[in-house]
């Protein structure tokens, strides 16, 4: 069942499960208020049960480029494509939020981000990574990262 994500009356629906539930909700929220306002696009997700395909590119991409293997549970995850950029969203229950930007010409940006709820702790599997932090009225403070696909997917 897909949900179109509202980032003015801010929900947990669909995030129940997370121990940070509330921050992550503000994270989904933050991200539906960026493409409504940049791009004037709905954010809509639908269970990460339901969106087998958009999960296993992000696995797939995450696998090859860095070897990474996410721990925690996919709950949703929401597909856009605007002005010739794929954008996957992938939402899980610790909290982390990783986004795939793929531009679908060969000379534009690509590159896949994490972004951690406030009150999760920063995953065993991202200790690599350095994350700078971001102030969000809707979701308190967000520490992210993120790096360059170098292969084609």
């Amino acid at each position: 069942m897909a949900n179109t994500v509202d980032f003015i009356n801010v929900t947990e629906m669909g995030l129940e499960s997370s121990p940070v539930s509330k921050t992550l909700a503000g994270l989904r929220a933050n991200e539906a208020r960026y493409f409504k306002n940049k791009y004037n696009q709905d954010f809509i997700v639908v269970p990460a049960t339901k969106s087998k395909e958009a999960l296993n590119w992000v696995t797939k991409i995450l696998k090859e480029e860095r070897n990474i293997v996410i721990e925690s549970k996919p709950l949703e995850t929401a597909s856009l494509l605007v002005d010739g950029i794929k954008w996957i969203y992938v939402f899980y229950e610790s909290g982390l939020s990783i986004n795939v930007l793929y531009t679908l010409s060969s000379q534009g940006k690509r590159a896949v981000g994490f972004k951690l709820s406030e009150g999760m702790d920063i995953p065993d599997e991202l200790g690599k990574f350095k994350f700078a932090r971001q102030k969000s009225k809707l979701a308190g403070t967000i520490r992210g990262t993120f790096f360059v696909i170098k292969g084609e997917y």
